[in-house]
């Protein structure tokens, strides 16, 4: 069995699985079933080679590292826990191999077929990717849902009000009882005048006096 599990090729189908599995999992909400079995084709490549003497406790030391933080990062925002899990996967595998030029090659392979499998979810699937849709926010807010940057008050154009304040130049005025934040065209106006709304602009209206 230890003598099957360390072969080239078998450690080269247990890359890959295991690589295809944790793909599969970046478009799950939760760990499941394809998470599994890639981490159990892991356990069996380091079974083998353990028992085989090629991979020592720093080896293993850093797969169950990887292995945890690769888990958690369902469960945290953020991708610095997968990324750094991922290489952790990656370098102990470099310890565990006899052969690094042969373990390169399982691995480059393991990489080419998950990549493979990752654009066939999103090209041929048309998976959605859920494990960025943590970080990176794809809503939009639109006016036609309701949502505004600010009131854009165009009612007011053309109407005519009281200064409640100064205007040097920005203050406050009084439009159909209503207490508005204006600015003046550009001069001094006192309180209690005249001004009628002359220009809107977002959220900045504009007031000129009324002689």
């Amino acid at each position: 069995m230890i003598e099957f599990l360390t072969d080239p090729i078998v450690v080269t189908v247990l890359l890959t699985i295991a690589g295809v599995g944790i793909v599969m999992e970046l478009f799950s909400s939760k760990f499941g079933i394809a998470g599994f079995i890639g981490i159990f084709a892991l356990i069996l490549f380091f079974y083998g080679h353990f028992q085989a003497g090629l991979a020592g406790w720093g080896a293993l030391v850093l797969f169950v590292a990887g292995i945890l933080l690769i888990f958690l990062e369902f469960f945290l925002p953020g991708a610095i826990a997968g990324t750094l899990g991922v290489a952790a996967l990656i370098l102990s595998l470099f310890l565990s191999g006899e052969d690094a030029l042969q373990m390169g090659v399982s691995i480059l392979i393991a990489i080419i077929i998950s990549i493979v499998v990752f654009f066939s979810m999103i090209k041929v699937f048309d998976k959605k990717l859920v494990l960025f849709s943590k970080m990176v926010l794809f809503d939009s807010a639109k006016n036609e849902d309701g949502y505004v940057s600010n009131i854009n008050r165009t009612d007011l154009l053309g109407k005519t009000g009281t200064a409640l304040t100064v205007l040097r130049p920005a203050g406050t005025v009084i439009i159909n009882h209503e207490r508005i934040d204006v600015v003046s065209e550009g001069g001094f106006i006192e309180q209690d005048a005249r001004v009628k709304v002359i220009k809107v602009e977002g959220a900045r209206i504009v007031v000129r006096e009324v002689k």
